[in-house]
């Protein structure tokens, strides 16, 4: 006898310009649904912190610091921009979140942060930060920790298609399926306390910039990552679009928690000591 397929519960809302979805899995519908809405306020309030079209958040506030300047920062905010500047070191600058910024000023953009204020300081040119390829990931991330909250431990999170962040297994599965392309794709993994993210150009064009170079990187189509963390996989999967294949060796050389997949000459390609996810029916 084969057990019968848990229920699923699927709830959706609209932030940072994207769909977030939430699947949440082995709980009564009522409760999943609260536990949904709960998460969904913790993607409404770090759009608030996050966006620099939002006035009044943390990013616009940032902009305006001349150089020697300081702000300090909400908890959320300085935490987020602790991985992009980690993210920055690990991937060798092929990950900024100034790469998109329009140059108003002679000096470029520098800034450190003081963990012990919680604040930034401009050291030099303008802060004009674009956190689209690490906010949404690191919202995946702030929103499982509500549901963990919630004592909700099997859950799919999505933002926008682009990321995917997983918990434990619905029950009596592997994992949740979670395609290299979106829903329809012929390669698939069970996801289960990892994250997946992809880069590419298939839905806004030439939008990723190389850091190194401030030209659209133009390295490959597209790249996808599996780390720990949400925030981690947007970042070096965005990363991996403007590097080569040495460097991206080179970075993930012992890395146990990634692993950076490339369509290679019509076959997958992996890099990383991140062991391969089960593969999943397509």
């Amino acid at each position: 006898m084969t057990e019968s397929p848990p229920d699923i519960h699927l709830f959706s809302h609209h932030a940072m310009a994207t769909c977030f979805q939430v699947r949440i899995a082995g709980e009564e519908k009522p409760y999943a649904a609260q536990a949904a809405q709960a998460v969904f306020a913790v993607a409404d309030q770090l759009e608030g912190l996050l966006s620099r079209f939002k006035q009044n958040s943390d990013i616009a506030a940032i902009a305006e610091l001349q150089p020697g300047e300081r702000l300090r920062l909400s908890e959320a905010s300085f935490a987020c921009l602790e991985i992009a500047q980690e993210m920055g070191a690990s991937t060798r600058g092929a990950f900024s979140i100034t790469a998109t910024a329009e140059p108003h000023s002679a000096e470029p953009p520098r800034w450190s942060l003081d963990r012990s204020g919680l604040s930034i300081i401009c050291e030099s040119g303008e802060l004009k930060f674009d956190l689209g390829a690490v906010g949404k990931g690191f919202t995946l991330d702030r929103m499982a920790a509500e549901l963990a909250d919630w004592e909700c431990p099997a859950y799919l999170l999505v933002a926008g298609g682009s990321s995917a962040l997983a918990g434990d297994a619905p029950p009596g599965t592997p994992g949740w399926s979670s395609g290299l392309g979106g829903d329809n794709s012929p390669r698939r993994y069970w996801l289960t306390h990892a994250s997946l993210s992809g880069s590419g150009f298939e839905v806004k064009g030439r939008h990723i910039v190389d850091p190194r170079t401030s030209k659209p990187a133009a390295r490959r189509a597209s790249a996808w990552a599996f780390a720990p963390t949400a925030a981690v996989s947007d970042a070096l999967s965005t990363a991996c679009m403007a590097l080569d294949e040495a460097e991206i060796e080179e970075i993930t050389a012992g890395r146990e928690d990634w692993l950076v997949v490339l369509c290679e000459g019509g076959g997958w390609r992996g890099y990383g000591a991140r062991p391969w996810p089960p593969v999943a029916p397509s």
